[in-house]
């Protein structure tokens, strides 16, 4: 009998996962104030943002995350105009000398395993492993060792990220509204989880999965396990330059985005607008910060996670709005599914 993908968790596993992510609030609180002085630096007078960032000597993405990260700890603060500044909670603990510093405190992990490998990551903008003979664990990238070329650990990989996805994709199905749409493409599809959910809820959809040829082995025995084999196409190849089927009537990149920097978004945003014919629908699938980029803190922690495994970190709808909008789609509502994921719709 094949399984069903349609099957919806008895019980909403996010806290667990904002569990397994809350070791990044302590790495990224213990560096801003042992490594970075960031309350020190702006205990006299606020900054701006360039300013500040200069000092700390960050580019723009581990500054984002970091800086994230503390807002929406309620320490720091960032206005419209771009000047940064304590809040009263930083400013009565966190600024050294003063009558209720716990930075000393706090200073006790700066040695910390987790605490020297996000400064390093931090300092450097590099994922864990790029260094390293077989590369970094989430991402392929041509000319880099990656270990989604490798079998074993590309297996290993798909199929952690698959636990998730399991409980997300039949949200998605159930959720995302897939009337007149024929074909599907999914970029960077990893297990096919979600095409399969996606076509066991509409009878009439076929989808096509794009991903590493090591990880569609994976995806192949998940499609027969679900016997949905005659309705998805495995096609390998790189989602940066493998053209892309032109008959697709929509494309879903799910939880794809938030691997890459902003130049790698806009170019695979781009690649996928110029694939669909008019009318064609770009899915979004992901999490999302506040426009403001000052939270909420789950996914604040969430980014961090991504920046220390990824060239990428968590975005906001604004930050996605945008580029859907330079590749000429139209953005709609978010809506959402699980574990802090939505999807946002960019129509041609």
């Amino acid at each position: 009998m094949p399984r069903n993908a349609l099957t919806l968790p008895t019980l909403d596993p996010t806290s667990i996962f904002e569990h397994f992510r809350g070791s990044f609030g302590t790495e990224l609180l213990v560096a801003a104030v042992g490594e970075f002085r960031i309350f020190d630096r702006l205990a006299e007078r606020s900054l701006s943002r360039s300013a500040l960032q200069a000092q700390l000597g960050l580019v723009e993405r581990p500054f984002i995350v970091l800086t994230t990260a503390l807002r929406a700890m309620g320490l720091l603060r960032i206005d419209a105009a771009g000047q940064c500044s304590l809040t009263p909670l930083a400013r009565e603990h966190l600024i050294e000398g003063g009558e209720f510093f716990v930075g000393d405190y706090l200073g006790l992990a700066l040695a910390s395993g987790g605490v020297q490998e996000m400064i390093a990551r931090l300092k450097s903008n590099r994922p864990a492993g790029a260094d390293e003979e077989h590369g970094a664990a989430f991402i392929y990238k041509p000319g880099a060792a990656s270990q989604m070329e490798l079998e074993a650990s590309a297996r290993a990989l798909t199929l952690a990220l698959a636990g998730r996805a399991k409980n997300v994709a039949p949200h998605l199905a159930a959720n995302l509204d897939l009337t007149g749409v024929k074909k599907l493409v999914d970029v960077g599809g990893g297990t096919g989880i979600y095409s399969i959910a996606l076509v066991q809820r509409n009878p009439g959809l076929r989808a096509c999965v794009v991903d590493r040829p090591e990880v569609l082995r994976v995806a192949a025995e998940m499609i027969d396990e679900y016997g949905v084999q005659e309705r998805i196409e495995l096609v390998p190849g790189d989602m940066f330059t493998t053209p892309l089927p032109g008959d697709a009537d929509a494309i879903l990149l799910s939880n794809i985005l938030h691997d890459w920097d902003v130049p790698e978004n806009q170019q695979l945003v781009q690649r996928c607008a110029a694939a669909l014919a008019p009318g064609g629908r770009l899915f979004i699938h992901d999490v999302f910060l506040n426009d403001a980029l000052d939270g909420p803190l789950p996914l604040a922690l969430y980014s961090a996670a991504l920046f220390t495994l990824t060239e990428g970190r968590a975005y906001s709808a604004a930050e996605y709005r945008a580029w859907l909008q330079a590749a000429d789609l139209t953005p709609l509502d978010v809506i959402p599914t699980l574990i802090h994921c939505g999807v946002l719709e960019g129509v041609k």
